[in-house]
């Protein structure tokens, strides 16, 4: 039909295309080319940092093995490692050839590939040591061999962990049996045979949401079971006489404490072989709560001493031999001589994560320092951490290696930034401005330490002390340059019987250092108490530090971003849980009535206490519900109601294990809005949000119930499908 309207192909003529058509390729073009401009500023990114890209492959295999913690079983595994190593080839095909792209395509498909590693390494080494636990508690009489005896005295026990194999399957298990030092025996050490009878238990989940995985820990320590004696120890073979690395330690630990009697003995044969077990309670609280804590663990500080004296002393003595010094490289000899004795000392102590990871950095420096190079770098840092991840993958989710290598970047990040360095650089100055300037770095070191291990300290322990930085200013040199330089000189001079005067000397350090935690543990605030914090908060936190330690310019100052998030999230965002159930039912605690807990059971069980104050971010003794005027309680119930944001919710908690009759059980539960009980419930009992028996428990573990906008938190929920989690049984 004619219009008048000239008739125009679709897409437009040469004269006049069409307009619609037209703007929509323009889109399409531009839609096409912004991968490759995102690509093209990634690249210029990268390529202006002027980063080491070393340390970054160190985070890409903890994220790795982190990941295989975090995703819940071998699906999610599988697809973690594909995406992994479907950007790696992606990348490399996508970017194959461009030289405007190297850079990226070095950085993804690197990242990738470690990424992958880590979760392969981790994944590999759970199915290769991981125990599985025996199914229920029971009674054994087992025959045994001694893999290894921990002494702790300051319990009063000792722990054995036995190998056997059961008589009906023939199944090797590693247990843990808590044994009174009151029933040891000659010749219960490394290697003996003991016939014995003990109650044995599979090891322990967390008792609440965000408590100490036990169950875990087990798992990757190949234990299948821990309990206690029962009856005594009968030795069927001993222990052959002295030849072990742990028997020396011990006579090593028990002649320190018996030449310093009391408290500074127990902190001197714990700086001298790694023993803490003889440490009283109150010492050691005194130590966490001052931020001295790392004192009493053989880490970086104390190998550090260790192999820096012998270097010195090392490389002054061979100086002295004119023939051997015109010869050979004295730091190369005296480089050698001090990672032996670093070596020794590790072995000596027990070779914890910790300690190893130090030696690991300690030797790296003292090559770096043999072949002229620059000893302190972040990746010095990154081959440590992968070193030991490589051996102990496990080690990441665990608060030693997290605390150990979060100080050691902080300490090496500010120590090689350039306004640090500009700081500290020689300049013509009297002997009390170049004292003050140390002094004055010395304290921000602390203050930037203390800011860079206070996260882990509360999702970890839920307390952190305040008023480390300051305690650590004076306790630190304390012990680096007084204390263990004395105990090493009276151990020395314990070969000729004169130790006795660097004994005292030694014991009055000590004095001072225990004075200074006290003292700083017991001022207003030195502790500050958090309730659980959320992994995500966690990874903020994670997140921003790594970018700030790592990134060089100003860069680095993005990582403030997520700091900044995760630490208003951890002020503001997240309470306290309302009510706090246990495992088993039995230990009920409730938060916001007053200042203190209340709970349901006065327990004597001192973990189930502190589980539930740390949890709720309580100090204080807690009350039980039956001395609160607001609950009714009677011999087998106690009804409690607490207003939670205008709402009343009842809560009704079983205190027994008698039957009550079903109906007027039912007519209670219709009444309550959560019942509580370490048994199970009759179908009739319904409450009007949550039965939280034995039949839900042993689903899901502990919980934290949130009343404000009702929800609940499960243990299950952070377990997934991982080796170690089998529930609560039957």
């Amino acid at each position: 039909m004619a219009t008048g309207v000239p008739e125009v192909p679709l897409g437009g003529g040469p004269e006049r295309p069409d307009v619609a058509v037209q703007r929509n390729w323009r889109s399409a073009a531009r839609l096409s080319s912004a991968p490759g401009k995102l690509a093209a500023r990634a690249e210029a990114f990268l390529a202006a940092a002027g980063v080491d890209r070393g340390p970054w492959l160190a985070v890409a295999f903890a994220a790795g093995i982190g990941a295989w913690f975090v995703l819940d079983g071998p699906a999610e595994w599988l697809a973690a490692m594909a995406a992994a190593a479907m950007a790696a080839l992606g990348a490399a095909a996508a970017w194959r050839g461009r030289e405007d792209r190297a850079g990226l395509r070095l950085a993804v498909t690197s990242l990738s590939i470690m990424v992958l590693a880590g979760l392969v390494v981790v994944w590999v080494r759970s199915a290769t040591v991981g125990a599985e636990p025996i199914e229920r508690p029971r009674v054994e009489r087992i025959e045994a061999r001694v893999l290894d005896r921990i002494e702790q005295s300051a319990e009063g026990r000792l722990r054995l962990v036995l190998a056997y194999r059961e008589g009906d399957t023939g199944q090797a298990r590693k247990v843990r049996v808590n044994v009174p030092l009151a029933r040891d025996a000659p010749g219960l050490g490394e290697g003996a045979v003991v016939r014995l009878r003990a109650r044995l238990m599979p090891p322990a989940p967390p008792m609440l949401p965000g408590g100490y995985d036990f169950a875990r820990a087990a798992w990757f320590q190949g234990l299948a079971a821990t309990g206690s004696l029962i009856g005594e120890v009968d030795v069927v073979a001993p222990a052959e006489a002295g030849g072990s690395l742990a028997a020396l330690q011990r006579r090593l630990a028990a002649h320190v404490r018996a030449s310093l009697p009391g408290s500074p003995g127990t902190i001197a044969a714990a700086f001298a072989s790694g023993d803490r077990g003889a440490i009283a309670q109150a010492d050691e609280a005194a130590m966490r709560d001052a931020g001295l804590t790392h004192l009493l663990a053989i880490s970086g500080l104390h190998v550090s001493a260790v192999i820096a004296a012998a270097y010195v002393l090392a490389i002054r003595l061979l100086a002295l031999w004119p023939w051997l010094a015109l010869r050979v490289r004295l730091p190369i000899v005296a480089a050698a001589l001090a990672a032996g004795a670093g070596v020794a000392y590790t072995l000596l102590t027990g070779a914890q994560v910790p300690t190893v990871r130090s030696c690991i950095g300690a030797l790296l420096v003292l090559v770096a320092l043999a072949l002229g190079r620059e000893p302190l770098s972040l990746r010095m840092v990154a081959v440590a951490a992968i070193c030991v991840l490589l051996l102990w993958p496990e080690a990441l989710v665990g608060p030693s290696f997290q605390m150990s290598f979060a100080a050691v970047l902080a300490i090496v990040a500010l120590h090689t930034s350039a306004p640090v360095k500009a700081f500290l650089a020689p300049r013509e100055e009297g002997w009390i401005a170049w004292f003050a300037r140390r002094a004055a770095m010395l304290l921000a070191t602390g203050l930037v330490i203390e800011i860079a291990l206070m996260p882990i300290v509360l999702f970890h322990f839920h307390r952190a002390g305040v008023y480390g930085a300051l305690a650590n200013m004076v306790a630190i040199p304390l012990v680096t340059f007084a204390s263990m330089p004395l105990i090493a000189l009276a151990l020395a001079l314990d070969v000729v019987g004169a130790g006795a005067p660097a004994w005292w000397m030694a014991g009055k350090s000590l004095d001072l250092l225990l004075a200074i935690a006290h003292f700083t543990a017991e001022r207003p605030g030195a502790v500050k108490l958090a309730p659980q914090m959320g992994a995500g908060t966690m990874a903020l936190f994670v997140g921003g530090g790594l970018w700030l330690a790592l990134w060089r310019g100003r860069a680095r100052l993005f990582g403030l971003v997520p700091a900044i998030m995760a630490t208003v999230l951890l002020l503001a965002a997240t309470p306290p849980p309302d009510v706090l159930v246990s495992a088993d039912g039995r230990h009920v605690g409730i938060v916001g009535e007053g200042e203190r807990l209340l709970v349901l059971r006065d327990s004597r069980s001192a973990y189930a206490r502190d589980n539930l104050l740390e949890l709720a971010g309580i100090e204080g003794a807690p009350v039980p519900l039956a001395q609160w005027p607001g609950a009714r309680c009677s011999r087998d119930f106690c009804v409690l109601t607490i207003r939670r944001d205008g709402r009343r919710w009842t809560l009704l908690m079983a205190r027994s294990a008698v039957l009550v009759e079903e109906g007027a059980l039912a007519r209670a539960c219709a009444q309550a809005d959560v019942v509580v009980a370490d048994r199970f419930l009759p179908r009739s009992c319904r409450p009007r949000w949550l039965k939280a028996d034995r039949r839900l428990l042993r689903q899901t573990g502990g919980l934290a119930l949130h009343l404000d906008r009702p929800r609940v938190v499960t243990v299950a929920q952070g377990q997934g499908q991982h080796g170690w989690w089998r529930g609560f049984g039957d």
